[in-house]
């Protein structure tokens, strides 16, 4: 490293660095500091980020260190940072001293003891560059020289040598007496554009009331962590004295359990002969024997110690009371921005919050209408939107997509964490826990804000701008994961995860962390949401990235994921025997079956039932091995485990089914909606081959369903319909609370379908094996034909035509028109 007095100055002397002119600064530029009126003109300092830093590969203690203080950059590089971020660039001070430099590389220099200001400084000069790589060398003589100045009898100080430090104790009185801060220190961050720094800044004096913007009202506000709770008292106060009732007791001692232990008293044999032979003891058992046994008997049959009154409360209010088995209408929401141009795609509740729910929003175009204005289309956000009961005019929040979402549902082990299913296939996650609060305080806020109700007409729709729009922290990669619509996503348990080689393992975290989709090119996908490691060792060169800066307003909880999200496993289901594709729209996961089904990826077996798409595919609440599917027109009920077809098969609706989900407290039942707007409610301990009930909601089709339980006395379901208009029924008492043994008695009736299903496979077993018997009997009867000579078949012929005569005659002479005597003509056979 060249001296520090060398560093700065060219060895042309004082007349050469005359020539080189300070740059003039334009008009968009900043002036570079130079350290001409230091001594060192062709030094230019500089504030290099860590973005520019890994861009120019100058890291601090990675690329350049004590040992090399120094990077050579080339001029060309410098120029396409420059034109990339513009007046961002932390070039942009020195742009006209760059332009003017004569060479390729210029000299950049790690300042680290701050000797110029800054952390780095640019050489402007090639001779300055030379003099700081290759410093002139002091000659030996030169060095005699200076020895010789200095005498021997001057005295030269030597510093003192420290000795180590030994502990008597007197740090734990200082620590004792030392005062420590108790409370949180308040940090504030004040933050200035890059563009200005090294600006100029003048000041001036300006009305701050005629001036927009030109100060800040620092308005109180109640502070959680510093409010004080105020006690109320109720104080009365009279001039009479104070009455008192006073009462004495004796010490009551608390009652104890107490058991003690004898033998049982046993009757002497004479005592036995004589009690048997006793007549009082024989007819006391006589006439109370039969009572005795009615009362044995009605203990099986019945329990004694059951409540009848509150069970006949519960079976009258059950299934007597017809008056109260519609849904009500409670609330609903519509976005008055979009109007009726979009439709409700998916509805997802939130699990912990109350009241809150959050919509997807969809064009209602087709495939060819998208295309054609595929254009139109990007300019538009594609939105999910969270409704509260509190407002049912204003979103509470506005999660932003690149595309439009299909289906999305709430992280069960963080509900701030949402990931979402794109038309375009990808995936997108967004993290809303800087609103946290704001969604946890709407209903607080709701209450004390008055709001006067207008008609629609008068409604003046809010700018966008003043609504909580959310970005997406992550997308995942176009080129790795699915190739259309994503149809359905779900969270995996946070009992158990998968690798990549598709083997389940407990998940020991207990955080649910992986995704499961399925999309409409034949493919299930397995996502993690954490930091994968590379199978393959990067390369040591690393390629020049372009500098990306991001945008304020995207958390940063899953900046490792955007833009090369690739899928942990990828299962790609097989055409079997036939010549159709296999495109999964729904999927319905547990433990077992995904141990099976990451491992053979032919499906062990096809039914055609629905005559449409399947669209619902839901678990039972109450059982697991119980699957809900609707398609087309007819729903069916399925058990797994068998295999000879499902428990229920309806029959053709009178229209199209849209959409279906199991209630949340009764077992038997399940709501569908069809695409006439109305909703099929069907009751399994009522009917089994019609729904229950039938109540027209909207007059558009149904989209989606989605029940939510908030108690036992309140519940909700919600629909959606095709105009994008969400509405909030309130389940009545006798759709929401199950009757007495409800799931036995709807266990009970599965378990009698899956034992009709197998005596009806046993029966179709046993016909075909009765038909394969005739067959092969006809084929050897034939065949015993075929081998017979025509004697052979002439005597069968005659033996068989004399056991008809015998029949005949005995025939004749039971009717009396013949005797035994008289012989039946006989006629030969030729």
């Amino acid at each position: 490293m060249a001296p520090k007095a060398q560093r700065g100055k060219s060895p042309g002397g004082g007349k050469r660095g005359k020539k080189k002119h300070k740059p003039l600064p334009d008009t968009e530029e900043e002036e570079p500091l130079n350290m001409e009126s230091m001594g060192h003109p062709e030094i230019y300092p500089l504030v290099l980020t860590t973005k520019t830093q890994e861009i120019f590969n100058c890291r601090i203690d990675e690329d350049i260190t004590d040992e090399v203080p120094y990077k050579l950059i080339k001029k060309e590089d410098i120029f396409e940072d420059l034109q990339n971020r513009g007046a961002v660039s932390d070039f942009h001070p020195v742009k006209k001293i760059v332009q003017e430099y004569p060479g390729d590389e210029l000299l950049l220099v790690y300042d680290k003891d701050f000797q110029y200001g800054l952390n780095f400084y640019l050489i402007g000069t090639e001779e300055g560059k030379e003099n700081y790589l290759n410093p002139p060398e002091v000659l030996p003589e030169e060095q005699e020289e200076t020895k010789e100045l200095i005498p021997e009898d001057i005295y030269v100080y030597q510093p003192p040598v420290s000795k180590p430090w030994v502990s008597l104790g007197s740090e734990k009185e200082i620590e004792e007496e030392s005062v420590k801060e108790s409370t949180k220190q308040i940090i504030y961050m004040i933050s200035r554009k890059r563009n200005q720094f090294g600006a100029p800044v003048t000041f001036s004096d300006q009305n701050a009331s005629s001036t927009k913007d030109a100060y800040i009202d620092c308005t109180a506000y109640p502070d959680k962590n510093f409010t004080l709770k105020k006690l109320e008292k109720d104080i009365g106060m009279q001039v009479i004295p104070f009455v008192k009732d006073i009462s004495t007791q004796t010490k009551w001692t608390y009652p104890k359990n107490a058991t003690t232990q004898y033998y049982a008293r046993e009757f002497s044999e004479e005592e036995r002969e004589k009690l048997g032979q006793s007549k009082t003891l024989i007819d006391f058992l006589k006439k109370v024997s039969t009572s005795v046994e009615i009362a044995l008997q009605q203990n099986e049959i019945m329990n004694t110690f059951i409540e009848d009154w509150k069970r006949l409360a519960e079976e009258e209010g059950a299934f007597g009371d017809k008056t109260d088995t519609h849904l009500k209408e409670y609330q609903s929401f519509t976005d008055l921005h979009s109007g009726t141009d979009k439709m409700i795609s998916y509805i997802s509740w939130h699990p912990t919050i109350y009241g809150l729910i959050a919509v997807s929003m969809t064009e209602r175009l087709s495939f060819e209408e998208r295309v054609q204005l595929s254009g139109k289309l990007l300019l538009q956000p594609s939105l999910i939107l969270f409704w509260s009961f509190s407002d049912p005019i204003h979103p509470q929040l506005m999660l932003e997509s690149p595309d439009d979402i299909v289906c999305f549902n709430f992280c069960p082990s963080d509900p701030n964490i949402i990931a979402g299913g794109c038309i375009n296939g990808q995936i997108v996650l967004w993290d809303i826990t800087t609103f946290a609060d704001h969604i946890e305080n709407i209903k607080a806020s709701g209450k004390s804000k008055k709001v006067t109700l207008k008609p629609m007409f008068l409604l003046e729709p809010e700018s966008p701008k003043e609504s909580n729009f959310i970005r997406h922290c992550a997308v995942s990669s176009i080129e790795s994961g699915h190739r259309k619509i994503i149809t359905d996503i779900h969270w995996l348990p946070d009992t158990f995860e998968i690798n990549r080689m598709g083997s389940v393992f407990e998940n020991r975290n207990g955080i649910c962390c992986q995704l499961a989709t399925c999309s409409a090119d034949c493919t299930i996908c397995f996502w993690d949401i954490r930091p994968q490691k590379p199978l393959t060792p990067q390369p040591t060169e690393k390629k020049k990235e372009e500098s990306i800066e991001i945008p304020f307003d995207v958390p940063p909880t899953f900046l490792h994921l955007d833009l090369s999200w690739k899928p942990l496993a990828k299962i790609k289901l097989s055409k079997e025997e036939t010549s159709l594709d296999l495109c999964p729209t729904k999927i319905s996961l547990t433990e077992d079956h995904l141990l099976y089904k990451t491992q053979a990826k032919k499906p062990v077996n096809i039914y055609t039932v629905h005559d449409g798409a399947v669209h619902t595919v839901q678990r039972s609440p109450f059982y697991n091995d119980i699957v809900l599917t609707i398609g087309g027109w007819n729903v069916a009920i399925w058990k797994e485990g068998v295999m000879y077809g499902p428990l229920l098969q309806s029959c053709c609706a009178p229209k199209r089914y849209t959409s279906g989900h199991w209630s949340l407290t009764r077992p038997g039942v399940f709501y569908i909606g069809r695409e006439d707007g109305y909703i099929d409610v069907w009751d399994l301990l009522e009917k089994t081959h019609e729904p229950a009930l039938s109540q027209n909601i909207c007059i558009t089709m149904i989209t989606n369903i989605k029940p939510w339980t908030f108690s036992s006395k309140q519940q909700f379901i919600a629909i959606a319909d095709y105009y994008g208009t969400l509405h909030i029924l309130e389940i009545p008492w006798t759709l929401s609370h199950p009757s007495l043994n409800e799931i036995a008695s709807v266990n009970h009736y599965f378990e009698r379908e899956v034992k009709h299903l197998e005596y009806v496979e046993q029966r179709k077993n046993i016909r075909e094996q009765e038909k394969r018997e005739m067959e092969l009997e006809m084929e050897k009867k034939k065949f015993k034909i075929y081998q017979m000579s025509k004697e052979q078949v002439e005597a069968e012929l005659k033996l068989e035509y004399e056991a008809y005569l015998e029949l005949e005659k005995s025939v004749l002479i039971n009717l009396g028109l013949a005797k035994e005597t008289e012989k039946v003509p006989y006629m030969d056979i030729i």
